[in-house]
């Protein structure tokens, strides 16, 4: 089993991130984990990504937990604020089930070529649920994917497997999409 340590993506942190960005092709084609702090789409080049997501990383706007293997990021998981990430999936289905917002949403979650498959997402996680206890905790929402029998791609898995939040006590709240829920528990402060 693979040691794993989880920092904070901040300005210290950022170098190790983007060179795990960088090794897998911007992630997504050049989404550098901006696809739910902005709309995406034509116009958005891979370097405003970057240079975007550097930006809110130096302002605090941009959260990870970041899951290193040594000096070496292997993986992350986002989360932050309604306000830093407004971008949900599946908006309309979410929209009309939601009551309140939450305090932070988990959003997305990467491990790099070669780490798949090994505890990295649920490291990440972890650690995400560790930084927001200090924070000051709250209400957590996740939007991950149910594969029941399904056999998936990571790359469809970016919002997290279900097993995973199940695991760290989340519960099903409402379905947004065929196989995607809402999810949520309260994280007390730490």
């Amino acid at each position: 089993m693979t040691e794993y340590t989880v920092r904070p993506l901040s300005p210290d942190t950022w170098d190790a991130f983007a060179r795990l960005v960088e090794a897998n092709n911007g992630v997504w084609g050049g989404c550098w984990c901006m696809g739910f702090h902005v709309k995406l789409g034509k116009g958005r080049t891979a370097a405003q990504n970057r240079a975007e997501k550097e930006q809110r990383v130096v302002d605090g706007r941009a959260h990870a937990a970041l899951v290193f293997v040594g000096d070496e990021c292997v993986g992350w998981c986002q989360f932050g604020s309604p306000a830093e990430l407004p971008e949900i999936k599946s908006r309309r289905l979410y929209e009309q089930g939601l009551i309140i917002l939450p305090d932070w949403r988990v959003t997305c979650f990467f491990t790099g070529k070669g780490h798949r498959r090994r505890g990295v997402g649920d490291a990440a996680l972890g650690g995400a649920l560790a930084e927001i206890a200090r924070y000051g905790g709250g209400t957590v929402e996740g939007y991950p994917e149910e594969t029941d029998d399904r056999t998936l791609a990571g790359a469809f898995l970016h919002t997290g497997p279900m097993a995973a939040f199940e695991k760290y006590g989340f519960t099903r709240t409402r379905p947004i999409s065929p196989h995607r829920w809402v999810v949520t528990r309260t994280v007390a402060p730490a």
